[in-house]
């Protein structure tokens, strides 16, 4: 059973997450092992990916309120924005950090259940602890490609934004607005074509929890 971490074995484990290897070792001593922690930071990317979607959708209708502007403080209304834009960055940063964490514990978890098959005595055990080693590594790479996929699409998009919120800042005037409003039929596909991506990227992400607490 799960030990619950006390605030003074969270903190030792927070130290030594410098040094990952250190960091699983703690964390097991607690009963907090490998699979445990990829299937939390597989959650924490999915979620980061769901709070992304909504900062990108938000970023496109500031714009949409930018370009379609007809009246009023327009230098507000391109703060709001630019803000929106930042964020949008900031979600994708994340998206891009949290995806990193599952690689990392995933080619530990990997690496360690290799290397415990190879201690097992009984060819029979042995070889269904290797199936299933490949059936996960299998529904892991699948995983893997899609959030990968998926985060290939917002830099893209960031530069588009970055670029017309630059050209704007330069020139903040009906006229400046009305130059980029042909480009903003095709931030919405490609918008749209991110949010559909990480939808997918998604629903991966729920098959593979599923199919890891149910292995437990």
């Amino acid at each position: 059973m799960k030990q619950f971490l006390t605030p003074a074995l969270l903190g030792a484990a927070l130290l030594l997450s410098g040094c990952q290897t250190a960091y699983y070792g703690a964390m097991e001593q607690v009963g907090y092992h490998k699979r445990d922690i990829m299937v939390d930071r597989v959650k924490d990317a999915k979620e980061s990916q769901e709070d992304a979607q909504k900062q990108f959708s938000s970023a496109l209708e500031e714009m949409k309120a930018l370009l379609n502007h007809d009246g009023g403080d327009l230098e507000k209304a391109y703060n709001k924005a630019k803000d929106e834009y930042d964020a949008a960055q900031s979600a994708a940063d994340d998206v891009s950090s949290r995806i990193n964490k599952v690689e990392d514990v995933a080619e530990a978890l990997f690496d360690e259940w290799q290397t415990e098959i190879g201690e097992i005595s009984k060819a029979d055990l042995r070889s269904k602890s290797q199936v299933k080693l490949r059936e996960t590594r299998r529904n892991y790479d699948s995983l893997i490609r899609s959030m990968r996929k998926a985060e290939s699409k917002m830099p893209p998009i960031l530069t588009s934004m970055k670029d017309n919120m630059l050209y704007l800042k330069h020139n903040l005037n009906a006229q400046t607005i009305g130059a980029i409003k042909g480009e903003f039929s095709s931030l919405q596909t490609d918008i749209s074509g991110l949010i559909k991506e990480m939808n997918r990227s998604i629903a991966e992400s729920n098959k593979f929890i599923a199919a890891m607490e149910a292995a437990k």
